[in-house]
């Protein structure tokens, strides 16, 4: 079965491009481009890839070969996923290279080897201190992993125990794959952003738009279990028309990516990639105020499909609400609490970047501003839902603004928003007034207990500020 290419994704040269026209074209529309002309200067382009521009392999093997790590075999599928195996990055390059060594040309696809491709390698969590890139400012605004350098996703240390690796990562990635290796189709975590920069090596990505993304699931499955996602796995193999009977109605964007181009993937577009040639890239999911109302519409859907799928032990269950949501948080990544607490903490350093500001007019508080303004919109789409039910899950106010970890995350989010608008640093700067003036927009407990505390102290702060959320 053939797939319907109806276009190409539109490629942009970056230094041409501003960060507004970029959030207005690509963030707010939620469109696809392919950005070229940002990655000349990074350290990884010189120290990765050899003089004819293939990936050092030897260099990887040298500097980060003790490294554990998660590589796909791409020959076999396991449930919705290709099989995942670990190893350490000497023992992946090395696999690599004697491969790429056999690879004389000649067809050997009974040979029984299979095509290897590491993936979601936490490079930056795991060497701080080699900077291999800088995140362009297009994508900087990432509240995601801004947030994930301060604070863990999961405040219930105890219940979330089990989920240590997810609580104290990040979505920061290096992959690495021969010519051949491929993602299978999907959306990405959280309904995120993403952007991939091609270091070396070319890809081709297919691209389904949102509007579209019901013909690629097993509609017949979903009827009778809400909660079974299961999506058409590779758009190049033969379809199960019983399973997919609207997979023919498809039309796809197609582009491919050279080596220094970064791609943008808005939330929601289903893509399927592979690579033309032997490939390093480096993936960041990300969110901000552009996609949030996203990220809470899936993470809301997965909590009642949760909730579905385990309802027949909800008269047996001492804590069946607990229970969600640490089914959840298991398998989307986050869970209402947590997603919560986050919102919170961003609400509470917008408001003190805002005050801290000075001159409050620029880009930089204008930015701020559709922050708090988004902020406030989902906590009403939390109280509409009745989707917080936990009974200790709350914000202290004094502690929080009093702690040295939310200041350095404020510091953070200034540095960052300086950097995106290209304004002073200094104008940001955090007195103990500051923090007190935003202390009294709380009420009498100073504690955020719920989404209706969260709305009501954003929508005080808006009526006394001198920056009012439109």
């Amino acid at each position: 079965m053939g797939i319907d290419i109806v276009g190409q994704i539109e490629k942009i040269n970056g230094k041409e491009l501003s960060y507004n026209e970029f959030a207005e074209r690509c963030l707010a529309k939620s469109q696809p481009v392919v950005i070229s002309d940002l990655t000349e200067d990074w350290r990884a382009r010189e120290d990765w890839v050899t003089e004819n521009g293939l990936p050092n392999l030897n260099f990887f093997a040298t500097h980060f070969g003790k490294s554990r790590v998660q590589v796909a075999d791409c020959d076999r599928r396991e449930y919705t996923d290709q099989k995942r195996l670990e190893m350490s990055v000497l023992e992946f390059v090395e696999q690599w290279a004697k491969d790429s060594v056999n690879d004389n040309g000649e067809d050997d696809d009974d040979d029984g080897k299979s095509v290897l491709y590491l993936k979601d390698w936490h490079f930056v969590k795991e060497y701080p201190d080699y900077t291999a890139y800088k995140t362009p400012p297009f994508f900087s605004d990432d509240w995601l992993n801004i947030y994930l350098d301060h604070y863990q996703m999961h405040e219930d240390r105890e219940s979330f125990q089990k989920y240590d690796q997810i609580s104290c990562s990040d979505y920061r990635f290096v992959y690495m794959g021969g010519k051949g290796s491929w993602t299978p189709l999907h959306a990405d975590v959280f309904r995120s952003y993403s952007w991939s920069a091609n270091v070396c090596g070319r890809k081709r990505w297919l691209f389904l738009p949102p509007s579209q993304s019901h013909l690629v699931y097993d509609r017949q499955a979903m009827v009778f279990f809400r909660y079974i996602k299961n999506c058409v796995y590779n758009i190049f193999e033969e379809v199960n028309e019983t399973k997919f009977p609207s997979f023919k109605e498809t039309t796809w964007l197609e582009c491919i990516q050279e080596s220094g181009d970064i791609i943008f993937v808005p939330s929601g577009w289903h893509h399927q990639v592979y690579n033309l040639e032997d490939t390093i890239s480096i993936n960041h999911n990300w969110l901000n105020a552009y996609n949030l109302s996203s990220v809470w519409d899936l993470l809301w859907k997965d909590y009642k499909d949760t909730e579905e799928s385990i309802e027949d032990i909800r008269d047996i269950s001492d804590d069946f609400e607990a229970l969600c949501q640490r089914n959840l948080a298991a398998n989307t990544g986050m869970n209402l609490n947590d997603f919560f607490i986050f919102m919170s903490r961003f609400a509470l350093g917008n408001m003190v970047l805002q005050e801290a500001m000075n001159p409050c007019s620029s880009a930089m508080a204008k930015n701020l501003v559709l922050n708090l303004s988004t902020i406030k919109k989902m906590m009403m789409k939390m109280i509409s839902a009745d989707g917080l039910n936990a009974k200790e899950v709350y914000l202290d106010l004094r502690e929080t603004l009093e702690d040295s970890q939310f200041l350095r995350f404020c510091r953070d989010m200034g540095r960052t928003y300086t950097m995106i608008h290209k304004e002073e640093e200094n104008k940001v700067i955090l007195p103990e007034e500051c923090l007190l003036k935003i202390m009294g927009f709380a009420d009498q407990k100073m504690q955020i207990c719920s989404p209706k505390d969260l709305f009501e102290m954003i929508d005080r702060y808006s009526t006394c500020s001198s920056n009012p959320l439109a």
